[in-house]
């Protein structure tokens, strides 16, 4: 089956504009015209001048499109658009238009079916009865609930031996289904702006994930956890992967639970990895063999897959004091951890082997109490008394975008020497502000991010990935973020 090419949708508030944006695309093979999306919508003035094949689709109300006049006016549209020799025309299968179908022999037919519930339990009936109308390509767009709702068209894909199919998850479940739109049996893949859908940009599906470059012998990591929309691990690895001359694509893979992410890994073939929050812990009860590391810290931040093995492994610990050891003398040094997750126990077993005295504080003491029934950690209060720390570190999502004006402790409790946040988006937490205007030192969650990422590259391949590379890529994504999102970094 040939590479899937790279279709950008186009929407605008007229005809006109929407002509200037469909020019303004820099790389596509096709290019999606939403005239939906338009005040004035004509098919004439859309195909005019074109310098690409184009898609033309008018969605209705009735199939999530924002086109609210009457079938018949939709219709006059769509014939419109046949008869001017658009390369393409999408056409809801509830429309039944059959008549437009017929006049074309099928040919140019996109025949579309949203279900923005979830996936239809009569998928393959349904693909059936829409190939039967003799529509050149079938296009099956399901809104993805959890993860492993992408197997069923996966699977659908898998059986699909006509071509001509498009099989899309909508919504963060479903960007398997569009990076990786070969595996799935999918002619084309979607890029845009339509971000409520699901959509990625053209420049993150070509840069960031290397989407031309792809094929079925490409490797597929990722990283898993509760939201991993802001991670800043897949631009991180797949530049790594890229500078190494190594065939793999890594994914932000957000699942509902260990189980759900277990099943997809086992269906898609995932070659490894990152594990992050609220999975670490979870995750550890689906792996075949767990690491001795891994083992004493009691949770996993990666999976490395040996011959259908799925072993669980932490780079955590090593990650944390690389950059904390570097900076200061840890011997002595009164250390408070803040939390009480798979991160917090990864630095309580950390600290214990560099000679500090810690103590664990959670907002809810039994989960402390759980910690330190594994590792020997003395509990304190929530937060920790001023003057009782010399080394305070954030084990806790406190002040992660979006939430970002949020800090796990006061600015007048900060009187220790120095403060150590886990967070690292935004590189610059309220914590790590706060704490260098009461004068302390201050190590933000980037450093560490990076030291644990090039463990897992190095476990993962083999090879060394080169650090800066991984920086860079953090970097650059993290400055996306500040822009796109204007708050503070």
């Amino acid at each position: 089956m040939p590479k899937p090419l790279l279709c950008v949708t186009v929407t605008a508030a007229t005809t006109a504009e929407l002509c200037q944006k469909r020019d303004a695309v820099p790389v596509a093979d096709l290019i999606e015209l939403r005239l939906d999306s338009v005040s004035d919508p004509n098919a004439a003035g859309a195909l005019a001048g074109r310098r690409r094949p184009v898609i033309v689709t008018c969605r209705p109300t009735w199939e999530g499109g924002t086109f609210a006049g009457s079938e018949e006016e939709r219709r006059r549209i769509l014939a419109d658009a046949l008869s001017l020799g658009a390369e393409y025309v999408d056409i809801e299968w509830r429309a039944n238009f059959d008549d437009l179908i017929a006049q074309v022999g099928g040919r140019r037919i996109v025949l579309s079916s949203h279900d923005y519930q979830g996936v239809p339990g009569d998928l393959e009936g349904r693909a059936r009865a829409m190939r039967s109308t003799g529509a050149e390509v079938i296009k099956i767009a399901a809104t993805m609930t959890c993860l492993s709702d992408c197997i069923p068209l996966l699977e659908l894909g898998a059986q699909n031996g006509h071509g001509g199919l498009v099989l899309l998850g909508m919504g963060d479940y479903g960007w398997a289904t569009r990076v990786l739109a070969g595996r799935f049996g999918s002619a084309w893949t979607y890029a845009g702006s339509l971000r409520e859908i699901g959509q990625l940009t053209a420049q993150s599906l070509l840069e960031d994930f290397h989407f031309r470059s792809l094929t079925d012998s490409t490797a597929v990591y990722g990283v898993t956890g509760g939201s991993v929309s802001h991670s800043v691990s897949p631009p991180m690895h797949n530049a790594a992967f890229r500078a190494a001359g190594i065939d793999a694509v890594y994914l932000p893979l957000p699942a509902t639970s260990a189980a759900d992410f277990h099943t997809f890994g086992r269906a898609i073939g995932i070659s490894g990895a990152s594990v992050t929050i609220p999975l670490k812990v979870w995750l550890s009860d689906h792996v075949d063999d767990v690491s001795a590391v891994a083992r004493r810290i009691g949770a996993i931040n990666t999976i490395r897959v040996v011959e259908g093995r799925w072993i669980g492994g932490n780079t955590d610990a090593r990650g944390f004091l690389e950059p904390l050891q570097e900076r200061v003398s840890l011997a002595g040094v009164r250390a408070s951890v803040l939390g009480a997750g798979g991160a917090a126990r990864a630095v309580i077993v950390a600290l214990a082997s560099s000679g500090c005295e810690a103590r664990l504080h959670a907002r809810k003491r039994e989960q402390a109490e759980a910690i330190a029934a594994l590792t020997p950690v003395k509990i304190g209060p929530w937060p920790p008394e001023p003057g009782s720390w010399d080394l305070l570190i954030n084990c806790t999502p406190i002040g992660m975008y979006p939430r970002v004006d949020e800090t796990p402790i006061a600015a007048d409790a900060l009187t220790g020497l120095h403060v150590y946040d886990l967070v690292y988006n935004p590189s610059t937490t309220r914590l790590l502000r706060d704490a260098a205007a009461m004068g302390c030192q201050t190590i933000g969650g980037l450093e560490m991010l990076v030291a644990q990422a090039r463990e897992q590259f190095q476990w993962w391949t083999g090879s060394t990935p080169q650090t800066d590379v991984m920086r860079n890529a953090a970097l650059e994504r993290l400055a996306e973020f500040a822009r796109n999102e204007n708050y503070l970094v």
